[in-house]
């Protein structure tokens, strides 16, 4: 028996996220009052408390917070379960791929170009996204396939392949005492204020919050903080601004990902051609990508 409705999720998860029952009646354009009596009918169903309510306050219980985690995989799920079938009726759907803007290391061009060959290509259809959704995308059946960053983005339930691996550098004003030095270590960047990306969770860093690169640049240009990235963000350097290797820093790897679960030749086949183009020495040995039950579950599916 199905004790709660995808529509009873979606709203529980609104009021999750919002912490305040007027702005999630907004934003799921419904009267207040129902969805205050729907929260109420999913905790009597549940025979938990999901919230702590107050005429001011709204706080989740620790139930509450396993529904708003487990509940937003679900509707993922049925989400990308609903574009799957769709696009499943379509032959000629395009391959869809996330990244944010500049981020493929040079490698987009590169890898268009050699699954163009591919004898079952189709239109590719890019999409950009924000600097922390892009596995979003490629969970809720929004994208096909993405290119993320390890270890920034999380990868859990995903499939992926290493393209490309490079060093992390600091980025300073060209006054900044680190700006004349050829490398620094992460030891060196002890006091220095580091930015908070917008929308990631449990970082350390408690500078001002960024969306994305661009507004961090310009955060960087008028002193309120410095940054480490991979370097083929900031290729190259911009103006009046320094790029010191950190020697020390993780490298970062640029890895094509997609959906664990997602075997279509679609896919497999823009896998096999992104890894060809990224390592044209050595020409993996891939499944088919025309191969309706490929041996292996996804091309290797971890990176290293």
């Amino acid at each position: 028996m199905i004790e709660l409705e995808t529509r009873e999720l979606e709203y529980f998860i609104a009021v999750a996220d919002e912490l305040h029952f007027g702005r999630a009646a907004v934003r799921l354009s419904i009267a207040q009052p129902a969805l205050s009596k729907a929260i109420r009918r999913i905790e009597t169903r549940l025979g938990v408390q999901l919230l702590i309510r107050s005429s001011r306050h709204v706080e989740l219980t620790a139930a509450g917070k396993a529904l708003q985690e487990h509940g937003r995989h679900a509707l993922n799920a049925v989400s990308a379960a609903v574009r799957s079938t769709r696009r499943a009726g379509d032959p000629q759907a395009p391959l869809r791929l996330v990244l944010k803007p500049g981020g493929d290391a040079g490698l987009l061009s590169g890898m268009l170009a050699e699954y163009a060959h591919q004898p079952d290509a189709r239109r590719v259809d890019i999409l950009f996204s924000g600097p922390t959704d892009r596995t979003d995308f490629l969970r809720d059946g929004r994208a096909d396939v993405g290119l993320l960053y390890a270890p920034f983005d999380d990868l859990d339930g995903l499939a992926h392949e290493t393209l490309h691996a490079e060093d992390r550098v600091v980025i300073v004003p060209s006054g900044h005492r680190l700006a004349g030095h050829t490398s620094v270590r992460m030891s060196d960047l002890e006091g220095e204020t580091l930015p908070l990306w917008k929308g990631v969770p449990g970082g350390d860093d408690t500078g001002p919050e960024v969306a994305d690169v661009v507004q961090m640049l310009h955060m960087i240009r008028v002193g309120r903080m410095i940054a480490v990235l991979p370097r083929s963000l900031v290729e190259p350097a911009p103006a009046d601004l320094v790029r010191v290797p950190v020697t020390d820093a993780p490298p970062s790897r640029l890895v094509l990902a997609w959906n664990a679960q997602d075997r279509r030749p679609l896919v497999l086949s823009f896998v096999t051609a992104a890894l060809a183009a990224s390592r044209p020495e050595t020409r993996p040995d891939l499944p088919d990508p025309h191969d309706e039950h490929p041996t292996a579950q996804a091309p290797a599916g971890t990176a290293s």
